[in-house]
């Protein structure tokens, strides 16, 4: 199987290094640098359909980079499009589901699954709209965060609640629901004006028992920071 390692301390390299016959996939433009053993390829994986809902579910481009070690041995780097770290997650005995935009690269036994999701976590939470992104199959994929990233237990009895647009990935076991604020009481109205003033917006209260990974910023809060006028 491909040997992944995350290589550098600011905004780091994915490092993959493959033997002859070996393929991994990535998503489009992540290739950095490869040997002249590899062949890098346009293909949408799972066909046309699975392409499409990826493509609507999680942000995914439409064509996916294929890398195979056609001529021997060799390695290569790739890098996520925004700056930030990246995490290697086992998957196989755990899957995962992929919060929009967080997917970097996949040995060739993963597959990433689009499934459906309550109306709720649908219409609020930034995870896909009414489709998410799964893995299954077996192997390693890694996912990236915008800022430094961190793993968290959730545990019975133990709940832990996010801000959903620093979730980048989550066990597909543990349980999830949508609110618009922390507390947890108030009524609609009373959360809706709290979430408002107190700057807290969506959250995601997950439980269970399960792994929660999280990144340390918030991509659309930065992009509306750098899109406010100079004063």
């Amino acid at each position: 199987m491909p040997t992944f390692t995350v290589t550098g301390d600011v905004d780091p390299f994915l490092h993959v290094s493959m033997r002859q016959g070996e393929t991994i996939y990535c998503e489009s433009d992540a290739m950095v640098m490869m040997e002249t053993t590899l062949d890098l390829k346009g293909k949408m994986r799972g066909g046309l359909g699975s392409a499409l809902m990826r493509t609507f579910a999680n942000g995914e481009s439409f064509f996916q980079q294929h890398i195979e070690a056609t001529r021997g041995n060799g390695d290569c780097l790739l890098s996520p499009t925004l700056p930030g770290a990246m995490q290697i997650v086992d998957v196989g005995p755990n899957h995962y589901i992929i919060s929009d935009g967080a997917f970097v690269a996949a040995s060739s036994g993963v597959e990433l699954k689009v499934r459906t999701q309550n109306i709720g976590n649908a219409l609020f939470a930034n995870s896909g709209g009414f489709f998410v992104t799964e893995t299954g199959g077996q192997g390693q994929v890694a996912v990236s965060g915008f800022g430094s990233m961190s793993m968290l237990d959730v545990e019975p009895g133990k709940d832990a609640i996010i801000d959903n647009a620093h979730v980048v990935c989550w066990d597909s076991t543990l349980r999830y629901e949508i609110s618009i604020t922390t507390g947890t009481s108030g009524g609609f109205l009373g959360n809706l004006i709290n979430s408002q003033t107190s700057g807290e917006g969506m959250v995601l209260r997950f439980s269970g028992k399960g792994k929660v990974y999280v990144c340390s910023r918030n991509r659309n809060a930065f992009k509306a920071w750098m899109q406010t006028p100079a004063k």
